[in-house]
């Protein structure tokens, strides 16, 4: 771990009071059970003087965690298998296709991590920028599986901050015939702000996050965040 250090505080347990109070609110949203080896990949990839190398190090373990979590809330069947001893072992597998659709730029972070646990899985895009007129999310680029309406579908960005791109992006799941059950966001740090106007407007959507902050300053900047987190993984921060 090198020189990186984690030191609990009171910043902490308001976090994590705040997560179990929204998920209470929210049966949809699910907060990863945290442990010291999470709390440390968190306090690394949020240090500023973290190098862009260990942050993409770190952030990519802290994904691939968190891509599981988010399998984890998939349907799955019961199912039989003879072991190598000629026993059977009760199982479960998979009960349903998926695809991840990543919600550009800093969605196409989590792809790797997605990729390294699912095989050969259909990955789509779509592009989402703020109009300078209206300050309005706009949708400027989909391409999305064929039979993205047969899936379930894993939506990648790694902030929840006011909510506003990634409810763009659900409509246009919505609109290419996805039921809103069958999405499950996936994003490693939620402003409480992002997360009361994602699920008030699709209450059915999943939300599965690494961990809640504590609020949105003036600025719409989680606080106390990570900055920008595609800059500081594709290396634009300068």
């Amino acid at each position: 771990w090198g020189s990186y250090s984690l030191c609990p505080s009171s910043a902490h347990k308001q976090s994590s009071k705040m997560a179990e109070e929204l998920q209470k609110k929210y049966p949809h949203l699910r907060v990863m059970k945290s442990n010291r080896q999470i709390k440390c990949l968190q306090t690394i990839i949020r240090d500023k003087t973290t190098p862009r190398e260990d942050f993409i190090f770190y952030a990519d373990r802290l994904i691939r965690l968190l891509i599981e979590e988010g399998l984890d809330c998939l349907p799955f069947s019961e199912q039989t298998v003879i072991t190598p001893t000629q026993s059977e072992y009760c199982g479960t597998s998979f009960a349903t296709e998926i695809c991840g659709v990543s919600i550009v730029r800093a969605g196409e972070s989590m792809e790797a991590g997605l990729r390294a646990v699912c095989k050969h899985i259909k990955i789509g895009k779509i592009l989402i920028q703020r109009d300078e007129e209206t300050a309005a999310p706009k949708l400027l680029y989909a391409k999305l599986p064929s039979d993205i309406s047969q899936r379930y579908v894993l939506l990648l960005d790694p902030m929840l901050a006011t909510g506003g791109s990634v409810k763009k992006a659900i409509e246009v799941l919505l609109d290419r015939g996805v039921p809103e059950d069958k999405i499950v966001f996936i994003n490693l740090i939620a402003a409480p702000e992002g997360v009361h106007n994602l699920m008030t407007s699709y209450p059915g959507v999943t939300v599965v996050t690494c961990e809640v902050d504590a609020c949105l300053d003036a600025r719409k900047y989680i606080i106390p965040g990570i900055g920008d987190f595609g800059d500081r993984y594709f290396g634009t921060d300068n």
